[in-house]
């Protein structure tokens, strides 16, 4: 391995762009060291707690003092307050930007919208349904009970129950209805 010397580590530079800064840039570089934490906290006071958009608002505040680095280097005690009204500036028309905008709407997750079978719903509805059974005669329990709990068909409830078939189309018919009506006086108290 040869050794390289340390001039040829670097990038070449002529030598009119020397690494010494200019009068400017110093006084930049000292400005953001001095007053990045303060105004920091000062438009996050301003902005109500937004970390991100201050840090934002800091670096806009210092790249408007860059573009004016002539004017703050002519006056160095004016620099403090130049700073705090250019930030307190930027942060108001941040605030004026955001609420010229229309809201922005974000969309709910899908996954966790609830569905349609709301758990609620069910131990309602379970609830008034055998509240109004009690209310319906017993034969007429005994068929809704056959044909809609158990699924039995109409020939099997007929068998179950010992009736005719036709006798068990008829009370299911009007078990339905007297238990519609039930169920309608048990919501209503």
């Amino acid at each position: 391995m040869s050794a390289v010397p340390n001039e040829a580590i670097g990038p070449c530079l002529p030598d009119s762009a020397a690494v010494v800064p200019s009068a400017a840039e110093a006084l930049l570089r000292q400005i953001v060291d001095e007053y990045r934490r303060p105004l920091h906290r000062f438009l996050t006071r301003l902005l109500l707690g937004q970390q991100d958009l201050a840090e934002d608002l800091v670096q806009e505040t210092f790249l408007r003092a860059w573009r004016n680095a002539q004017t703050l280097a002519a006056d160095p005690s004016k620099i403090a307050p130049w700073l705090y009204t250019v930030a307190r500036h930027v942060a108001i028309d941040a605030m004026r930007a955001r609420q010229a905008r229309p809201p922005e709407v974000s969309l709910p997750d899908l996954n966790r919208v609830p569905t349609t079978d709301d758990e609620m719903d069910r131990v309602v509805s379970v609830h008034a349904v055998r509240s109004a059974l009690g209310k319906i005669s017993p034969e007429h329990r005994a068929v809704l009970l056959e044909m809609y709990y158990r699924g039995a068909s109409v020939a099997e409830a007929a068998v179950r129950l010992g009736i005719p078939e036709g006798t068990v189309k008829s009370r299911a018919y009007y078990a339905v209805r007297a238990l519609h009506a039930a169920i309608g006086s048990t919501e209503s108290s």
